[in-house]
């Protein structure tokens, strides 16, 4: 871009007093600005100038230099006549920030408004209001326009394992596309996650801030477990809770203070959104759930809204996802869910990470390889208490690895002498029935050695809290999901999975014909594709992080 340089033609004033002083004659509109930019931003970029606006003090400091100084300081919000017609659509756009859980405070929003006032108020134009208009635009643009593309906080701050990597746009040319159209609201839209899931949460919170804002809900006071047939006015704070958030249909004829058939469907209903036991009973799980603010449901939605900022803007054709909060996994092709069940997933204290990977292959009949620390911590006061436990669950006792590996004979070691310090062997559970990883496992190769797999244990999928494993993730459909897996390698069909898994006791391992995505991650809340809205516990205790990170950030 060719660089524009003015001419100016000094003019001398002798003042009273005989002193001289050189006086630039007066510059266009357009100019003025551009050289109150080139003032400011070069002195900020010096270090003379920390870059604060009217009191507010720009976050994206660097890209808004390198923006004024690609365009020769030439203003994009402002004009010869004032504020652009952009500068109110971006101002639009920033005060309903908060329909994405963020505070629009953050994006200069009333020192924007203040400035657009005092600017169309004014008689003339003001250079440097024009200037600081210009200034905060650009920056609130820029923020505001990050935050949707990659989140307020960096994933890698609250998530150890976290291995995504998040969405990449340059900015700049969006800034300046927007800026010179008008249509601001359209490029801010094309930075929000594309993820239908992203807009159900967003609607989820307008209805919720919408609840707290008009009163939020009923509580149901302590007291005996509320079921079928029960009276009183603790019947009636419920069903004046399940109504408000439209579990309880209205109901003509039924009393107040009754526990009928249609207030039990609707408890079973709310316990179904929130993942508790569907028994119809509102007992002191239920009634906690029930009685947890509208304000803090919103905060949730928030929470959640944020953690899919973090992910890349496409989770692959078709996908593994498993929310860990929910223990839940689906498959996903073309949007469409064409595969669901239940998970189960790992110990508050052995917590399932939330990272990435691709499934490479699947391993029918496997060995389990008992990880030391389960080995030591789990596997070894078992073996102690138990002689027979090791022959009894199928276990070989190992000592070395791979071709080197040498076969121990249980009763040749005196077990009461080790621990987790000294423990030179290694635990392998042999293909078959007690098998914890039971037919077959799903492999996508992780620092984590954390994986799908079956297990023989089946019963405790039907617990509505399913958080027993050790850190892998447990499947309920496991044959399902390999023949959905396998479907483009004919030659293996549900009857050859089935006979290779009912003849075979040897592991086999098959590659898919390419890898599969999987995700691991971690909401609490989500929205269907009708707009049921779900909440869950929060199992592993990392709301509140990322809450206090936004709210930090938010201030």
């Amino acid at each position: 871009m060719m660089r524009l340089f003015a001419v100016f033609l000094c003019v001398v004033v002798l003042v009273p007093g005989g002193t001289a002083h050189p006086v630039l004659p007066e510059l266009a509109p357009d100019e003025a600005v551009r050289q109150h930019l080139r003032t400011r931003l070069e002195a900020q970029r010096r270090g003379l100038d920390a870059l604060a606006v009217r009191g507010e003090k720009t976050q994206a400091a660097a890209s808004v230099q390198a923006f004024y100084e690609d365009r020769q300081f030439s203003p994009v919000w402002v004009g010869p006549k004032g504020p652009r017609a952009a500068v109110d659509s971006l101002v639009a756009v920033l005060e309903r920030a908060d329909r994405d859980g963020l505070h629009p405070a953050a994006y200069h929003v009333d020192a924007l408004r203040a400035l657009l006032d005092e600017s169309r108020a004014a008689s003339e134009s003001d250079a440097r209001r024009l200037a600081d208009l210009e200034l905060l635009s650009t920056d609130a643009f820029l923020l505001y326009g990050s935050h949707l593309l990659t989140g307020r906080v960096s994933p890698t701050e609250l998530e150890p394992s976290w291995n995504v990597e998040g969405r990449r746009v340059d900015l700049l040319p969006v800034l300046q596309e927007a800026a010179r159209t008008g249509a601001v609201a359209e490029a801010v839209q094309s930075l929000r996650p594309p993820q239908s899931e992203y807009a159900a949460l967003q609607t989820a919170l307008q209805r919720y801030r919408h609840l707290a804002a008009t009163g939020g809900w009923a509580t149901v006071p302590e007291g005996a477990s509320l079921r079928l047939g029960a009276r009183g006015p603790r019947v009636d704070s419920l069903r004046r809770r399940l109504a408000r958030t439209d579990d309880l249909p209205p109901e003509r004829s039924a009393a107040p203070d009754s526990f009928g058939g249609a207030l039990e469907t609707a408890v079973i209903a709310f316990q179904e959104r929130y993942g508790l036991e569907t028994d119809g009973v509102v007992g002191p799980a239920t009634r906690a759930a029930l009685n947890v603010s509208a304000d803090a449901r919103a905060e949730q939605l928030e929470v959640n809204l944020e953690r899919w900022r973090w992910l890349p803007q496409s989770l692959g054709r078709r996908h593994v996802l498993v929310n860990i909060a929910a223990f839940r996994l689906r498959v996903v092709e073309q949007g469409e869910s064409v595969l669901r069940m239940r998970a189960i997933i790992g110990r508050p204290y052995r917590e399932t990470p939330v990272f990435s990977g691709e499934i490479s292959y699947l391993v029918f009949n496997p060995y389990w390889h008992v990880p030391h620390s389960i080995a030591t911590k789990d596997k070894l006061p078992e073996i102690k208490n138990d002689p027979g436990y090791l022959a009894r669950q199928q276990y070989d006792v190992l000592r070395g690895w791979g071709a080197e590996a040498q076969p121990i004979d249980p009763s040749t070691i005196d077990w009461s002498r080790l621990s987790a310090s000294n423990f030179p062997y290694r635990l392998r559970q042999q293909p078959g029935p007690l098998n914890a990883l039971g037919q077959v496992k799903f492999m996508f190769p992780n620092p984590h050695s954390v994986y799908l797999h079956d297990t023989p244990t089946r019963g405790l999928f039907a617990r509505a809290e399913r958080s027993f494993s050790s850190g892998c993730v447990r499947v309920e459909k496991p044959l399902e999901l390999a023949e959905y897996l396998l479907a483009s390698r004919t030659e293996w069909s549900a009857d050859r999975i089935q006979n290779v898994l009912k003849t075979s006791a040897a592991e086999r391992s098959v590659f898919l014909p390419e890898p599969v995505p999987v995700h691991l991650q971690y909401w609490t809340a989500w929205a269907d594709e009708d707009g049921t809205v779900h909440f869950r516990a929060d199992i592993y205790e990392r709301d509140d992080a990322v809450q206090r990170a936004l709210s930090i950030r938010g201030q």
